[in-house]
């Protein structure tokens, strides 16, 4: 199977390569983001505000714990990718065996560390009283959940560089349905607060680990065998070293945004779910331009070992334009019906509260097409074996967000939030971009020069 996805790859439109293989991803993408929607829509609708207002207000941590976590497990997606491409199983079986030493060490110890010191993040954060209690409720749970995060993210990974991304989908799919039956079973009849959204999400993402899991037993070749649990320290290395860039990047992006959660956090509950509301649409949103992303960075380094430059080109070149058209669109569709779609996700007479997501919302939609130039220029670059750019983006991205919410705090109030989302996204793209023309030229050039020596 993954042979012939290389083979496709190389080879015929790629506009309609392009597309095909987002389709599914997409379609993922949507289902994990249901997770968090779902929690939103009957947190708000159930529980209240102020529940809505604690949840949304884990974002920024949930981001900076899971984000470097699951940045490490990229590592091991390249590693099987690139096994299954050269026919060694047994590479495969060892690199799946010392990753899960890897992952093993490195979630127990953030496990601990993230459940000891939840409340203490949420206080730096200034998290308003009247929801901090809940809040740390919420992210306990979750936090105590990495594990299976973890599981689940390593299993479809290995999925996913088999060639097959249907099994995730239809894992996600699953547990969105489950996710949305305990939150309203857990909050709705147990009254359980948003320890039953917490409790549902941890659930849905385990039964999913297991259909995962089950999949990849079926695969003879990769069934672990006693001699792979064999400590190997050159493949241990390599999962680590392969996922460290993505996980730093994470990181360092989630500390960005959580400034500007310590900012929000300073104008009340009221911002808070506005801000959670808001952000929760644009999450989604954005999970196209982040589809296209994978796809054009399997695209890429498919091209790139076949040196056929003219053809990442292209596919850069027709993914830009494609996601610039659907960006655009969802920007104005954005800005005429925001206030309708935050209404499914806060109670219609919180009217102060769909005020300030809307504001949130036209801002940021209406720049969703940087972005798409950012996912695309940025997964390219670590496609074609450049990641220490996309890491260094991050930083701009940070560097961009605390400038300028400093700056525009005090002339705009709550619109510097919005503000710097764009303004870390704009700077970001210009340094990726410049890299990329950069790299992709100096690609071009050795090319030619081995053709004509």
């Amino acid at each position: 199977m993954h042979k012939e996805v290389v083979k496709n790859m190389t080879s015929g439109n790629p506009t309609k390569l392009i597309i095909s293989f987002a389709i599914p991803l997409l379609l993922g993408n949507i289902f994990q983001q249901l997770y968090n929607m779902v929690d939103t829509v009957i947190v708000g609708r159930f529980i209240g505000v102020n529940a809505l207002a604690a949840v949304g207000s884990t974002g920024s941590i949930n981001f900076l714990v899971l984000g470097f976590v699951l940045g490490l497990t990229q590592g091991l997606s390249i590693l099987v990718a690139q096994y299954y491409g050269a026919d060694n199983y047994k590479k495969i079986r060892k690199s799946i065996t010392m990753s899960v030493y890897l992952y093993a060490i490195v979630g127990i110890i953030i496990t601990v560390i993230s459940v000891m010191y939840s409340r203490e993040l949420l206080e730096i954060l200034r998290t308003p009283d009247n929801i901090i209690n809940d809040a740390d409720s919420y992210i306990r749970i979750i936090f105590a959940g990495i594990m299976v995060t973890i599981a689940f993210n390593f299993l479809s990974g290995i999925l996913r560089a088999f060639g097959d991304g249907k099994t995730p989908l239809y894992s996600l799919f699953i547990s969105s349905i489950i996710n949305i039956v305990l939150d309203i079973y857990f909050i709705v009849v147990l009254k359980m607060g948003v320890n039953g959204a917490a409790y549902a999400t941890v659930i849905a993402q385990l039964i999913s680990s297991i259909f995962c899991y089950y999949k990849i037993h079926k695969i003879k070749e990769i069934r672990i065998h006693k001699e792979d649990w064999k400590f190997n320290g050159s493949l241990f290395k390599k999962s680590f070293i392969l996922g460290i860039p993505v996980a730093l990047m994470n990181s360092v992006t989630a500390v960005g945004v959580m400034v500007l959660q310590v900012v929000v956090n300073g104008y009340g509950a009221v911002y808070v779910a506005g801000y959670s509301a808001g952000s929760r649409v644009i999450v989604i949103l954005e999970q196209i331009g982040n589809t296209f992303g994978f796809a054009i960075a399997t695209y890429a380094g498919q091209n790139l070992g076949a040196n056929k430059i003219d053809r990442i080109r292209e596919g850069v070149r027709n993914t830009n334009v494609i996601l610039g058209v659907i960006n655009i669109a969802l920007g104005v569709l954005v800005v005429l019906f925001g206030k309708q779609l935050l209404a499914l996700i806060v109670s219609g007479g919180e009217t102060e509260v769909i005020s300030i997501g809307y504001q949130y919302l036209v801002v940021t939609s209406l720049l969703l097409w940087v972005l798409g130039l950012l996912f695309v220029y940025r997964s390219t670059l670590q496609a074609i074996g450049d990641t220490f750019i996309p890491m260094i983006s991050g930083i701009i991205e940070f560097a961009a967000r605390i400038g300028a919410v400093i700056i525009l705090s005090s002339l705009f109030g709550f619109l510097a939030i919005p503000a710097a989302e764009v303004a870390a996204w704009i700077m970001a793209t210009i340094i990726l971009m410049i890299t990329y023309y950069y790299r992709i030229r100096k690609f071009e050039e050795n090319y030619k020069s081995k053709e004509s020596s």
